[in-house]
């Protein structure tokens, strides 16, 4: 006998063991995949089989219980596979039980999901009770009409049907499942999140997006609400280039990217002059060590332009500052070199990067390390020789 699912509010169309529920995104932009230390959930999800838990409920257990006997070993699997291998970068927030039977048991917990530039919060409902039933997941309100792994009629028939998919032939014994239930759910929310942003009524928006849309990689994301303006958001990859391929030594665990982040305001009819677009560049925080796009300047968007006719420029002007990045680390190695003939070898040295190294100095009867570094900026601002 399956997990029992609690009848739901009428005003959500949900399939099985996916539903709708608060989800609010977090200000951080991409991290490297960890636990938030879990808590106690502030809200009680739409459609779920148990109440919130409790203050003193096994939610509040310690930060970090990935792998402690607190989770069922076929969820704390699932769970280190999609944050410890594979690349979605997924953090875990909240956790807590469902099991009035087993109340110390830890079978449901809240992903962060990276899309667009920020995350996207959904909640995995598994049952510790019923090991051998997928997951529930609940998405957030405002995307009530998303509904992946839609069912349709058989020909010929009154049956229904649905397309192969990650729920098919669930194995809860197969660490990979969770992460590739998760991957598939993102790339249908990728495909649902650009139909939403093709069907916006405004001419500029439907341009833009017909000149960019054979770009790879590219994600949209429509946001409105009474509190916020209606605006359709785009993350673009750029620089086809390997980052961490070009440095040698390269310490990253997660390929190093960085995007242009294009926000529309949607604009209304009656309205003659249209909002102007805002920029920012994004990368993944590791990247800062090599190169900030912090210090980049964008180029001008003149009025007119479109992005399909900014982005070459763009792409050309970073491309050519990070193979500067790249030449400077060699500068900075040969400078730390230099220092041994005058100080002796480096106490430690930062091997990949270049940007710091410490000496042993002796003055007289006192002996003290000396630091030099950290060294930024363009080739312009290169360390100076040792005196």
């Amino acid at each position: 006998m399956g997990p029992h699912l609690a009848p739901l509010n009428s005003s959500h169309n949900v399939l099985p063991f996916l539903f709708c529920s608060l989800s609010l995104p977090p200000d951080s932009f991409l991290g490297s995949p960890e636990i938030e230390g879990p808590t106690i959930p502030d809200r009680e999800p739409t459609g779920a089989r148990s109440p919130k838990p409790p203050p003193n409920s096994a939610a509040a257990a310690a930060a970090g219980v990935m792998a402690s006997d607190c989770f069922p070993p076929f969820i704390a699997a699932q769970l280190n596979y999609l944050v410890h291998q594979s690349t979605l970068g997924v953090k875990v927030e909240n956790v807590w039980s469902g099991s009035k039977s087993y109340p110390g048991v830890l079978d449901r917990f809240t992903l962060l999901i990276p899309y667009c530039l920020d995350y996207i919060k959904w909640d995995v409902l598994y049952n510790a009770e019923f090991p051998l039933c997928p997951p529930d997941v609940i998405f957030a309100p405002e995307d009530e009409h998303f509904h992946p792994f839609r069912l349709r009629s058989r020909e010929g028939g009154n049956e229904m049907e649905g397309a192969k998919n990650s729920l098919s032939d669930w194995n809860h014994k197969d660490p990979t499942r969770l992460c590739a239930l998760i991957q598939e759910l993102r790339d249908e929310y990728t495909d649902y999140q650009r139909r939403r942003a093709g069907e916006v009524d405004d001419d500029r928006l439907t341009f833009e997006i017909s000149t960019i849309l054979s770009r790879e990689g590219i994600e949209m994301h429509m946001s409105s609400g009474l509190d916020k303006p209606q605006e359709v958001k785009f993350a673009v990859p750029l620089v086809d280039m390997n980052i961490n391929k070009v440095v040698h030594g390269c310490p990253w665990r997660h390929l190093q990217k960085i995007h242009l982040q294009v926000v529309y305001p949607v604009g209304k009819k009656y309205v003659s002059a249209a909002s102007a677009s805002r920029l920012k560049l994004v990368s993944t925080p590791e990247l800062k060590a090599l190169f900030s796009v912090d210090d980049v300047k964008l180029p001008s968007w003149v009025d007119g332009m479109c992005m399909a006719e900014y982005l070459p420029h763009l792409e050309e002007s970073l491309q050519g500052q990070i193979m500067e990045a790249v030449a400077l680390i060699d500068i900075r190695r040969h400078f730390i070199e230099a220092l041994a003939p005058v100080f002796g070898r480096p106490v430690e040295a930062d091997p990949v990067f270049c940007r710091k190294a410490t000496v042993l100095v002796a003055s007289g009867v006192f002996t003290f390390l000396a630091f030099e570094g950290s060294f930024k900026g363009s080739s312009s601002s290169s360390p100076p020789p040792p005196s």
